[in-house]
């Protein structure tokens, strides 16, 4: 090693230095990111006096620790996690920043009325604290608690009351059922203490729970509370009407309207009713005194009285009075009724119905006029009566009920009627009209017609086929018949004369081919006879009529047309 350091020049003596200054400090650094690394979190989001605790009780036991988000958090190393969690918890340690009854633990003898006072209060913060924490959306809590205050006045009593402030762990959110759950488990822990008294916010200054007013319950301050009990209300009023009216004018026919007042004042009404017919007895007493004489017991006490023979004693005697007395006392039979009030009830109803008029089209001149028909005063008298049924009614009340009929807007924009035309413009598509509305026929549509349309033709045309087949073979041969027949009796006089096959052949052969040129003159002369104009319409009626004039007055063209087309599908 010196050999090579004095072969080495002093720039790559310090080449080499700096190579193992950075190693040794890479594997530290590496070591210490490692040991780093191997701490986990002890506890976290801890309050200030908890982590406090907690540090000093790491401190005593000698473990390392390290602390992170601004002191919220303790962590240490894995390997003693869990010995230093139980050693936290036999300790006591977190208390969640609160203490609960375990303030009571120790007693102190010398603490007076206002201070026990004070740690009651304390204690049962700490511990609705920690219940609300438990719910699975609170972060942290914090309770704040005011004790009723009693007084002999009753314009000097105050009740109790509440605010509690939750941290909300992120992406979570109370619903209103979970604003009133922490309501009633405060108020179920604080004597005194109603679950309207009860305030409830986050930490964004949200109120989640705001208390009820007193004076939002008879009817001068409305409250979010009761215009939604309200529109509760007007909209079942609402939803009945509608599936009562649908079925019977439809339900783009017809719109209702509800307006409900309700009191909302509420309380207790105490009668007492007394009934003088009727009377019980309440008391009795009876005394007897009585007067008379009775023999008693003389002499002076003592020996001489007590000795077998006793000295003579004067005789003695008393008076008594008797006297009888008896006192009953009657009262009249009573009737005490406790009735309570509750807010809400309907004071007062209004409703409303408009419903549509119909629309037809009477023809005038050459366009269509409007005509617009009102329901019936029957109808009418059936549509009041299903409302008053169905949403109770009461005119003693002071309800009202008004029905009135006018046309929609909808119903005005309609457009009227085309008018009917005999003849489209060329190239036009015009409406194929049946009854009194034009009817737009796409191409499908028409194809469907037209084909429908064909079958009755072609039914026409074989009918008059089989009535002339019918007739034809009564009487003379037709055309291809005796054309057949002149080609036979052609081919047998030429056997008959002698002639040779090939002769015969090829001369019928000529009679085929003359017969076939014959019948296809006929099938042109039969198409040029009929000569139907070009359809530019699309009225399938108008081109069914054609065809059946035609065919009335040239059956023969048909039946060589229909005989034409049955050859065409045999080849």
């Amino acid at each position: 090693m010196k050999k090579v350091l004095a072969n080495l020049s002093t720039r790559q003596r310090i080449t080499m230095l700096a190579a193992a200054v950075l190693v040794v400090g890479g594997l530290y650094a590496l070591l210490q990111w490692r040991k780093e690394a191997d701490f986990k979190p002890l506890f976290t989001n801890l309050a200030a006096e908890d982590a406090s605790g907690i540090v000093q009780k790491l401190k005593e036991s000698g473990a390392e620790y390290r602390l992170t988000d601004n002191g919220a958090s303790v962590l240490v190393p894995s390997v003693r996690l869990n010995e230093l969690r139980l050693t936290m918890a036999a300790a006591g340690l977190p208390k969640t920043g609160r203490v609960g009854f375990e303030l009571f633990d120790k007693a102190n003898l010398g603490a007076t009325e206002f201070t026990e006072h004070i740690n009651y209060r304390r204690a049962l913060e700490g511990e609705l604290e920690r219940t609300v924490m438990a719910l699975s959306e609170v972060e942290q809590a914090r309770v704040h608690l005011t004790f009723p205050k009693e007084s002999v006045y009753l314009e000097a009593q105050q009740p109790a009351k509440a605010s509690v402030l939750v941290r909300l762990k992120p992406g979570r959110k109370l619903a209103p059922q979970n604003v009133i759950a922490i309501d009633h488990l405060v108020a179920s822990a604080v004597e005194g203490l109603s679950p309207d008294a009860v305030s409830v916010l986050d930490m964004n200054g949200n109120l989640l729970g705001r208390p009820k007013a007193s004076g939002s319950l008879d009817g001068t301050e409305p409250s979010e509370a009761t215009l939604e009990y309200r529109h509760q209300i007007e909209s079942d009023l609402i939803a009945k009407i509608n599936s009562t009216l649908g079925p019977l004018l439809g339900p783009e026919k017809f719109r209702a309207g509800v307006s409900v007042e309700c009191d909302f004042s509420g309380g207790e009404q105490s009668e007492e009713l007394f009934d003088p017919a009727r009377s019980v007895m309440v008391s009795s007493q009876r005394t007897e005194d009585g007067a008379g004489s009775s023999a008693g017991a003389a002499g002076v006490p003592g020996t001489a009285s007590s000795l077998p023979r006793p000295t003579s004693r004067p005789a003695s005697g008393s008076s008594r009075v008797t006297r009888s007395t008896e006192n009953i006392t009657y009262q009249s039979s009573r009737t005490v009724k406790k009735t309570r009030l509750p807010a809400g009830s309907i004071r007062r109803l209004s409703l409303a119905v408009l419903v549509d008029q119909d629309l037809t089209w009477q023809k005038n001149g050459n366009g269509f006029q409007r005509v617009l028909v009102p329901p019936p005063p029957e109808k009418l008298k059936v549509i009041r009566d299903l409302v008053a049924g169905v949403t109770g009614i009461n005119e003693q009340r002071g309800d009202q009920l008004v029905i009135e009929t006018l046309p929609f807007e909808n119903t005005l924009l309609i457009e009227p009627p085309a008018p009917p035309t005999t003849a489209p413009a060329p190239g036009g598509k015009a409406p194929v009209s049946f009854g009194a509305g034009p009817v737009k026929l796409d191409r499908k549509q028409l194809n469907m017609v037209g084909a429908g349309a064909g079958v009755l033709v072609l039914g026409a045309m074989a009918f008059l086929l089989l009535r002339r087949r019918h007739k034809t073979g009564k009487g003379a041969p037709s055309v291809p018949g005796a054309i057949a027949a002149g080609g036979a009796q052609s081919g047998t006089a030429a056997l008959e004369a002698g002639e040779s096959g090939a002769s015969v052949e090829k001369r019928i052969e000529d009679q085929l081919a003359e017969r076939e040129a014959l019948q296809k003159h006929m099938d042109q002369q039969a198409l040029a006879t009929l000569n139907l104009a070009p359809v530019i319409t699309k009225k399938a009626e108008v081109f069914a009529k054609h065809l059946r004039e035609k065919i009335a007055s040239g059956p023969d063209v048909s039946v060589q047309i229909l005989k034409s087309w049955i050859r065409e599908e045999e080849a």
